[in-house]
């Protein structure tokens, strides 16, 4: 039996079929629709907030924010996350500036920012590392001194809490996504969230095309999501506890079983925080150990992914690739191990005696 790195949750197909059975009474399937709305409210009660949007994935989650804060310039930014988080500011006209991440949390190094600011910065845009908290204390006070922008990338953050809150309202703008691999998924989807109602109501507009009915306002663009991906949402959040739970319990089994002295694995150095289990990466001690494991796992039809490779400062269509020298040796040795809600402990198992011999 083949096992991937994740495994999409998908719900009984009868909670799925009575909810579409909703779209065919009322012959809507995009447009803001009913269900949609729905699931808005129910994400809104989450995050304890109203000032969130439902959009068509965490990609223009993130291009919306910037469209909305009006940024141009420079933004300083992480190296070691996905790449949309970098393409992103490509898309835009941006220029990324990269700042190194810390050794114990692969986040983005608040320390190093304030090096990199120059007049024509304008905002800080980070990511929370599967899931784990950026110090967002730390890095709110730089961007209040030097007045810029923050948005946090937290794709990997929903159902993360910091402080008893959601990590999701941190920051101007927090982005989030909905894709199928996430712990929440609509299949394709994305969410932002907005401290300022007027940055919310723009981005609203900005998600439309920038027009209500026949006023034009904003050059805007396609950003919504249809009543299917919104069914889907909503029957998935009835399900996201037990979902957790479930990688929680996985997780603690890699947590008792691999050996520690020869692998590392992030840890946040913030108290109080609840996580969500979305991933469990381990770093090797060395690329070639890195790979010798990951061809030993393939070897037995496991898949492990190399999250996050390469280290974006490295991507080849950068005009300006500078060195970030932690960002690039973990990501040389990452590995992403299975972890989804139904991969069997016995699978764990096996999978962390093929570790643990080969390191």
């Amino acid at each position: 039996m083949r096992i991937n790195v994740t495994k999409s949750f998908l719900p009984p197909k009868e909670e799925y079929e009575n909810i579409l059975d909703r779209i065919w009474a009322s012959n809507v399937l995009t447009n803001n629709g009913p269900l949609l709305l729905e699931l808005e409210e129910k994400l809104k009660a989450r995050l304890n907030d109203n000032k969130i949007c439902f959009v068509s994935n965490g990609t223009i989650a993130i291009q919306l924010g910037i469209k909305a804060l009006e940024i141009v310039g420079e933004v300083i930014t992480t190296p070691y996350s996905y790449c949309a988080t970098t393409t992103s500011l490509l898309y835009e006209n941006i220029t990324p500036v990269f700042v190194d991440v810390n050794e114990n949390d692969f986040n983005i190094n608040p320390n190093l920012i304030e090096s990199k600011i120059t007049e024509n910065t304008r905002a800080i845009l980070a990511t929370h590392v599967y899931g784990w908290p950026c110090d967002v204390d730390h890095i709110e006070s730089i961007a209040k001194k030097y007045n810029l922008f923050v948005i946090y990338d937290a794709a990997h953050a929903f159902n993360v809490n910091y402080k008893k809150k959601s990590l999701l309202t941190y920051g101007d703008i927090s982005t989030c996504s909905f894709h199928a691999t996430k712990i929440f998924h609509t299949i394709e989807g994305g969410l932002t969230y907005c401290k300022n109602y007027g940055v919310h109501e723009k981005i609203k507009l900005l998600r439309s095309f920038g027009h209500y009915y026949d006023d034009y306002i904003l050059p805007g663009i396609n950003g919504k999501n249809s009543e299917f991906h919104a069914a889907m949402g909503l029957c998935n959040l009835n399900h996201l506890s037990s979902i957790i739970e479930n990688r929680k319990i996985i997780s603690e089994v890699y947590d008792n079983c691999l050996d520690w002295s020869k692998v590392q694995k992030p840890m946040s150095a913030l108290n109080d925080v609840e996580y969500n289990f979305s991933y469990y990466p381990i770093v090797f001690q060395t690329t070639k150990k890195m790979a010798e494991v990951m061809e030993a796992l393939n070897n037995d039809d496991i898949f492990p992914r190399r999250y996050f490779f390469p280290s974006l400062n490295k991507l080849p269509y950068l005009s300006n690739s500078v060195d970030c020298v932690i960002s690039e040796s973990i990501s040389s040795r990452v590995l992403a191990l299975p972890l989804y809600h139904d991969l069997e402990i016995e699978s764990v198992h096996k999978i962390c005696r093929i570790i643990n011999k080969q390191i």
